[in-house]
């Protein structure tokens, strides 16, 4: 049953959404923390999601969801090392052969995806539900590894994304990537700090 529950302004709302909402805001604020916690409530508002952007025709977003679950966990485990055989993660910066391979095999993934969401999907947006699913599997791969620029990928993403969940009338989720961007420039500048020069 699809209960709709309103909002401010006219807008209207899922449980669903609603509760995918709440835990994304605990992930990234986790995140920004570095507490692997955080890890467990993006694999529970990831799968949320998934069945939001479903019903919302964002497959590339609905996909990428699941993708989230299974970086998730390898993210909590590269997070949670410890010891001498596995010393914890730090953050650090992407060297250069990081930030081109980084690029490229988004554009890749971009261009993968933009053929088969046009092609074998109804979506009405596939050019940005590509590139946004491709920017967004590769944040979330640098944060996993806690390379800073994650945030710099993430606020460019978060920006864009706040525009497609307007036109695709998820005002909640609008609102909850305008607080993201927001908590990707914290999110920046306290890694920034932490990172050697």
């Amino acid at each position: 049953m699809n209960i709709s529950l309103p909002l401010m302004w006219g807008w209207v709302t899922t449980p669903l959404e609603l509760t995918s909402f709440l835990l994304s805001v605990i992930t990234v604020a986790l995140n920004i923390r570095q507490i692997h916690w955080g890890w467990m409530f993006s694999i529970l508002s990831s799968l949320l999601y998934c069945a939001v952007f479903f019903d919302a025709r964002l497959y590339g977003d609905s996909g990428l969801q699941v993708v989230f679950v299974l970086v998730s966990i390898w993210g909590w485990a590269q997070w949670w090392r410890h010891g001498d055989v596995s010393p914890p993660l730090v953050v650090t910066r992407l060297d250069r052969f990081g930030r081109i391979f980084s690029v490229l095999a988004s554009l890749l993934i971009f261009a993968a995806l933009y053929f088969f969401l046009k092609s074998a999907t109804d979506t009405d947006v596939p050019l940005a539900d590509s590139f946004l699913t491709a920017g967004s599997l590769a944040g979330q791969i640098l944060l996993s590894r806690k390379k800073l620029e994650n945030w710099y990928v993430w606020i460019v993403v978060d920006v864009l994304y706040v525009a497609l969940y307007v036109y695709k009338n998820l005002m909640l989720t609008a609102v909850l990537y305008a607080i993201f961007v927001v908590m990707a420039i914290i999110g920046a500048r306290t890694w920034r700090a932490l990172c050697p020069k």
